[in-house]
């Protein structure tokens, strides 16, 4: 008995009682604050439900899956349809596509929200201030067929009111939502009008809570606005920024489907085409589900790789990473 209550750190019986007391610990915690884990009962069950129970159809990348026979009695063919689409003459194009839109999110895309927080956060006017943030978040809630509606009134070459512009001043109409080397640029362009005032809504709140005094210490110091904006500011939002920053690496391979399925033709396809839509082609009008489920795969996988690849490196240079 005596060396049961005596017992010396990592033994058994030390890690058994450790664990009684987390447990009862727990228990304690869930008691006291049962009405908040009541609340978190739905977005739990939300997640088990539709995200999680799904993940098991992930299986039929490895089956020639059928839909009369499902998930348990299709037959398994291994790695088939992984080398079929590494085989297929499109890979390339279609990993150079989603490549290179991802590269121009991540350099174009991704630092103007923070641009935009800090130009906003710089404004002393509260009313002025409120009325700018409502008019950037505005276009985050209008669907991107509307978006590209918009884009297309403004750039079509027949009465465009941009193409008309430019034709009374150069005398010739650019086609820009047609000619191949203007698709990216569209695609930006309409991700940065559409989702750049959105995405500041996070830096907005990391700002809001940098202390006031640091500021004043600053003014008193003789630092101007750059100094205070290089000292105080950025390093207040270093953080965010590199969550933010690691969660976007999880979607690299994501380019969005229907934003770029709107502004496919066939004279753009050659640098348009991504996996997303070549998904939506093999998956869903073709009825390979799946190949497609290998496609969809392969892009998680890389989205894995870059996120654990980039919390390690945060990790490795003192940040705090996403875990």
């Amino acid at each position: 008995m005596k060396q049961e209550m005596y017992a010396p750190a990592g033994t058994p019986v030390a890690n058994a009682r450790a664990g009684k007391s987390k447990i009862g610990y727990l228990i304690k915690d869930i008691v006291r604050d049962k009405w908040l884990y009541l609340m978190l009962l739905p977005g739990i069950f939300y997640f088990i439900i539709f995200k999680y129970i799904p993940m098991y159809g992930v299986t039929m990348a490895f089956q020639d899956y059928k839909p009369y026979l499902g998930f348990f009695e299709s037959p398994w063919v291994g790695f088939k349809h992984f080398e079929r689409f590494f085989s297929e003459p499109q890979f390339g194009m279609l990993f150079r596509n989603t490549v290179i839109l991802a590269m121009y999110n991540l350099l174009f895309f991704f630092p103007l929200p923070i641009v935009l927080s800090l130009m906003m956060n710089e404004l002393r006017h509260a009313k002025f201030k409120n009325f700018v943030q409502t008019l950037v978040y505005i276009p985050h809630f209008v669907s991107w067929v509307v978006v590209v509606g918009i884009f297309y009134i403004l750039f079509t070459t027949e009465n465009g009111i941009l193409n008309e512009i430019l034709y009374q001043i150069t005398g010739q109409k650019i086609a820009f939502l047609l000619e191949a080397e203007w698709f990216r640029t569209m695609i930006i362009s309409q991700s940065i009008w559409k989702e750049v005032g959105w995405g500041t809504v996070i830096f907005l709140a990391a700002l809001a809570g940098v202390d006031l005094q640091q500021y004043e210490a600053a003014r008193i110091d003789g630092a101007g606005r750059w100094r205070q904006l290089w000292h105080i500011t950025l390093p207040a939002i270093r953080s965010t920024i590199i969550i933010l920053f690691i969660l976007r690496l999880g979607n690299f391979m994501d380019s969005g489907f229907e934003h770029i399925y709107l502004m496919l033709t066939p004279t753009n396809r050659e640098v348009g085409d991504v996996f997303d839509t070549y998904v939506y082609t093999i998956g869903m009008t073709q009825a390979q589900y799946s190949y497609s489920a290998a496609v969809g795969i392969f892009k998680s996988v890389i989205g894995l790789i870059l996120v654990l690849g980039a919390n390690w490196l945060a990790k490795k240079f003192g940040e705090e990473g996403i875990y």
